[in-house]
């Protein structure tokens, strides 16, 4: 399913038992939003084409004791109203409680066909600094569901990164999710990891699924919380392995996931190297679609599995 839909549903069946609960939306369509339109009038909220009036308009209303989602295309919801998220939310909760959770659609490269204008590559960086904003970025339906309990029960403002494609199931039920701890482990046995985030952990397991057809598991670690996690909880998973590579969407080497796990291994002294995997040098505008743009940047299956499969040491094969 979309993950769009998955949340969307959600907060349908949560607006029909809590009418504190409200859903803005910056002029974005969808049948499941249709509905929520036509149900909940005075709650569901088209503000139309104005990504920073949305941000103030769900402010104000989570000031009055709303539980507010703010619903736009990920690009413009987090660059165009960062002015408005920095000061609307991020500072102001210091002062005053307020749940506001920002919902972007349509992150990396899902929107893949509308060039870098739509590309969402660096909001996990500008997100993760703002102080008090948590950040999360799933990789499938399930951490949706989780985000969403998640969501209602944690103060604070949240920004939640949601890829505009289909995507299989990493998770078999909402209850494999520990949503709290941040991450997941899908654990390996020889030397190297994967750390990614979002739509970059599908691929993971699939490479995962190559390397164990070659004899070799390798560990994978999915990161669905990046701000707040328990740092500690990830360095002793990380500790495991020797090298680790980062796999995200975004621009590496300007405070994404790499610069994350980099100061996870600094901070905790993990003995592992880290090689990261995502965009580098600046923007592609050729049109090829998402394997286009995995090829151009370095970020493609064979291209990883060329790295996993230089791995000095021996690894542990899987027994016969």
């Amino acid at each position: 399913m979309l993950m769009r839909d998955v949340l969307i549903h959600r907060i349908h069946k949560g607006m029909r038992e809590d009418e504190k609960i409200f859903l803005l939306t910056a002029d974005m369509g969808a049948p499941a939003l249709d509905r929520l339109l036509v149900e909940f009038p005075d709650r569901c909220i088209n503000v139309g084409i104005a990504e920073q009036n949305l941000v103030s308009v769900a402010t104000g209303l989570s000031l009055e004791g709303f539980t507010v989602f703010a619903y736009g295309i990920a690009p413009f919801i987090t660059m165009r109203a960062y002015d408005q998220t920095r000061v609307g939310l991020s500072l102001l909760s210091h002062l005053r409680a307020l749940n506001v959770i920002l919902l972007g659609v349509g992150v990396g490269f899902s929107y893949e066909v509308s060039g870098p204008t739509h590309h969402c590559v660096e909001d996990l960086t500008i997100m993760r600094l703002l102080p008090n904003m948590a950040v999360c970025s799933p990789g499938d339906g399930a951490t949706v569901e989780a985000f969403y309990e998640f969501a209602l029960t944690e103060p604070g403002p949240k920004y939640l990164r949601l890829d505009a494609k289909p995507a299989p199931a990493i998770y078999e039920s909402i209850s494999e999710v520990d949503f709290r701890r941040g991450f997941h482990e899908f654990p390996g046995s020889g030397d190297a990891c994967i750390v990614s985030t979002g739509y970059p952990t599908q691929r993971a397991l699939r490479l995962r699924e190559e390397m164990e057809r070659e004899g070799v598991r390798i560990g994978v670690v999915d990161m669905f919380l990046l701000q707040p996690m328990d740092d500690a909880a990830l360095a002793k998973v990380l500790y495991k392995y020797r090298r680790i590579f980062s796999f995200e969407e975004s621009f590496i080497g300007k405070g994404g996931l790499d610069a994350l796990v980099s100061n996870v291994l600094r901070r905790f002294g993990v003995p592992a190297t880290l090689e990261s995997f995502g965009l580098s040098g600046g923007y592609v505008f050729e049109n090829g679609g998402r394997e286009h743009l995995y090829r151009v940047y370095g970020m493609d299956d064979e291209s990883i599995l060329g790295r996993l499969r230089s791995v000095p040491s021996p690894p542990f094969r899987i027994p016969a």
